[in-house]
C-alpha cells in the first residue's frame, strides 16, 4: 500500500477533502494525517516517509532537500491553484510529478464570470441602487443581454477554457487574444484568435491571463479609452493586467461597467466616488472560492493521482514542466 502524507492542517483538510474523498483516500492509501503547527520542517518530516504528498492553501513551501540523495514522495498532488509558491521548478526535473486543482478552480471562476457578465449586462446593480434609494423603474432605462454578443477573452487558461464552456448556451461569437494559442486549439474550443485590439472591441471583455512579466500593464490606459461604450470588462485573473485607475476612470463616467474581483495592489484602497459607483461590481478576490468548489478539489487531484499511479496516464492537473514560464 502507497504511503500518503497530507500537509496541511486539520482545518484547511476539512476544508477542501469532501466525507467521500476522505474515504477514498483511506482506503487506498496508508495515510499520515498532519497536525499543527504546520512548520517546514514538520512537512519535511512528513514528506520524508511518503510516496504520495497531499497538500494545499498554507502548505509551507517544500524545501529541495527533502528530494536530497533520491528521498522524498514521488508525487505532489496540491489541492489548491498554482504550485509555484509550494515548490521549485528544479524538482519537476529530479522525477517527481506534480498534479494541481487548478482546473477545478477554473470552473468556479468561470461561473463568477459569467454570473458578472449577466448582472452587469442587466445592469443589476443600477436598479438595486434605485430601489434602495426608494426609487422604482428608470424612465427610458433598460438593461441588455449578454445573448449572441460577442465575446473577448485575453488569455486562453483554464479559467478561459471554463468560461467559453459556459458561454455556449448563450450563442456568443468568442474570440481570443493569446500569443500561445494557435488556430487548430482555439478551433477546437470552438472559438477564433484575435488581436489584442479586437478582443478589446468587443461588448463584453474578460481576463484570463497569469501574473508574469508579459502581462503586467497588458491593457492599458489607451486600450481601456478605445473599448467601446457601455461595454462590460471582468477581471478575475490579476491586477497588474489592467491598468486599474484608467478602468475604474471610465466606469466612474458612466462609459463602462466592470466587475474587478483582483486589484493592484490588494486589498484596494478605493475612494467613496469608487465603492458607491453602480457601474462597478467589487469582490475581494473570491471568484475561485466556494464551498463546493473547496470541498471537490482533493477528489480531484487525487483521481490524477490515481490514473498516473495505476495507469501512467497524466490528468488535467498534471503540471506539465515545459509549461511553467506562463503558468499562472
Amino acid at each position: 500500500m502507497s504511503r500518503l502524507a497530507v500537509a496541511m492542517t486539520p482545518q484547511r483538510a476539512a476544508d477542501v477533502i469532501s466525507a467521500e474523498a476522505r474515504q477514498l483516500i483511506e482506503k487506498r492509501y496508508e495515510v499520515t494525517w498532519a497536525d499543527e503547527p504546520l512548520t517546514e520542517d514538520g512537512v519535511a518530516r512528513l514528506a520524508a516517509f511518503s510516496d504520495v504528498l497531499l497538500t494545499s492553501w498554507g502548505t509551507p513551501r517544500l524545501n529541495r532537500a527533502i528530494w536530497s540523495g533520491g528521498g522524498g514522495p514521488r508525487v505532489v498532488a496540491h489541492a489548491a491553484g498554482t504550485v509555484k509558491k509550494l515548490i521549485d521548478r528544479e524538482v519537476l526535473d529530479q522525477g517527481v510529478t506534480v498534479f494541481s486543482a487548478a482546473g477545478r478552480i477554473a470552473w468556479s471562476v468561470g461561473e463568477y464570470c459569467l454570473a458578472a457578465m449577466l448582472t452587469l449586462a442587466r445592469r443589476l446593480p443600477l436598479f438595486d441602487t434605485a430601489i434602495r434609494a426608494g426609487g422604482w423603474k428608470q424612465s427610458g432605462f433598460r438593461g441588455g443581454e449578454l445573448t449572441g454578443h460577442r465575446v473577448g477573452i485575453l488569455g486562453a487558461s483554464s479559467t478561459a477554457r471554463a468560461l467559453i464552456t459556459l458561454l455556449r448556451p448563450f450563442g456568443c461569437e468568442v474570440v481570443v487574444y493569446d500569443p500561445y494559442l494557435d488556430e487548430e486549439r482555439a478551433a477546437a474550443l470552438g472559438v477564433r484568435t484575435a488581436t489584442l485590439e479586437e478582443a478589446l472591441g468587443c461588448p463584453f471583455i474578460s481576463v484570463h491571463v497569469p501574473d508574469v512579466a508579459e502581462t503586467r500593464g497588458l491593457v492599458s490606459a489607451r486600450h481601456i479609452e478605445r473599448i467601446p461604450d457601455h461595454a462590460v470588462v471582468v477581471n478575475s485573473a490579476r491586477g497588474p493586467a489592467v491598468d486599474q485607475g484608467a478602468l475604474l476612470e471610465q466606469a466612474l463616467a458612466g462609459r463602462l461597467f466592470a466587475a474587478l474581483d483582483v486589484f493592484d495592489p490588494e486589498p484596494p484602497h478605493l475612494g467613496e466616488s469608487v465603492l458607491s459607483c453602480p457601474n462597478l461590481l467589487l469582490t475581494p478576490h473570491i471568484a475561485g472560492d466556494t464551498v463546493d468548489g473547496h470541498l471537490a478539489l482533493a477528489g480531484y487531484v487525487m483521481a490524477d493521482v490515481a490514473d498516473w499511479l495505476d495507469k501512467g496516464v497524466r490528468g488535467p492537473g498534471f503540471v506539465d514542466p515545459a509549461s511553467w514560464p506562463i503558468a499562472a
